[in-house]
């Protein structure tokens, strides 16, 4: 028993693996011993600080771009073991200023909102899903507490971070995405899980201290999550430790979505 986190020998992608929880996912399944492939733009400051990890660069608007990059890891690694569907594009006014009001709502930001959150999802599970056919394996989808409960606008103000419609209904998609290619792939041993995250801001959104503040009342514990706290179900998910679970939903979220 323990040895049922050890990832050693298990290749694992990691969707999205430079934004503010993918760097904690990646950090963790490489800390337990995969070779990782951390999948995420072009970044300029990015460096391989352990030897088993390996960046790949791609944009994930680019259709085409996003599908090569599987064609690479199959030819490079032959199979994945886990993937971890953290990767977003799109956001949710698009970039464009926008409005973030439901009745002002472009069909344009509308369409790029659902595709950069739950078609990316999709696609990436329907690239790794050959891959993973043989042997099996475990992919784990990265929801959100607002595909499970709606934002509350009271909180927002003027913080700039008011999440937009197509973000929370992406990730309740996420979530039946998830629970319906458990029950379809459970054939193949394949295990699809997700986590729900809760407010896990990043050093910007950490910077307005008022909105932290009232983020963090919001929770049980009356704090916001550290990156780190993420690992946990990460490493769970990923290792032989979560073998009978499949079509599952952890919540890591302080409490937020409980009361």
């Amino acid at each position: 028993m323990k040895n049922i986190f050890d990832l050693n020998g298990k290749t694992v992608v990691v969707m999205g693996g430079s934004g503010n929880l993918g760097t904690a996912e990646v950090d963790a399944v490489a800390t337990f011993g995969a070779n990782v492939v951390s999948v995420h733009l072009p970044e300029e400051n990015l460096s391989e600080t352990r030897n088993n990890v390996f960046h790949v660069d791609a944009d994930f608007s680019d259709k085409q771009a996003h599908l090569a990059v599987f064609e690479r890891i199959k030819r490079e690694f032959g199979s994945i073991d886990v993937l971890i569907n953290n990767a977003a594009y799109g956001g949710g006014s698009g970039g464009k200023g926008l409005s973030l009001e439901i009745e002002n709502f472009h069909d344009e930001a509308w369409y790029s909102g659902i595709d950069g959150n739950l078609g990316l999802t999709f696609r990436s599970m329907r690239e790794a899903i050959p891959m993973m056919k043989e042997k099996g394996g475990s992919i784990i989808n990265i929801a959100s507490m607002y595909g499970v409960v709606s934002p509350d606008p009271g909180i927002y103000g003027d913080s700039g971070s008011n999440s937009p419609v197509t973000y929370g209904v992406a990730k309740a998609g996420v979530l039946q995405l998830t629970r319906y290619a458990a029950a379809h792939l459970a054939k193949y041993g394949i295990r699809v899980n997700a986590i729900t995250p809760g407010p896990f801001p990043n050093k910007a959104t950490l910077a307005n201290k008022e909105f932290a503040a009232r983020l963090a009342d919001k929770t049980m514990l009356k704090r916001t999550g550290e990156r780190s706290e993420m690992a946990g179900a990460i490493v769970l998910l990923a290792s032989d430790a979560s073998t009978f679970m499949t079509g599952s939903n952890i919540t890591v979220d302080g409490g937020w979505t409980a009361w």
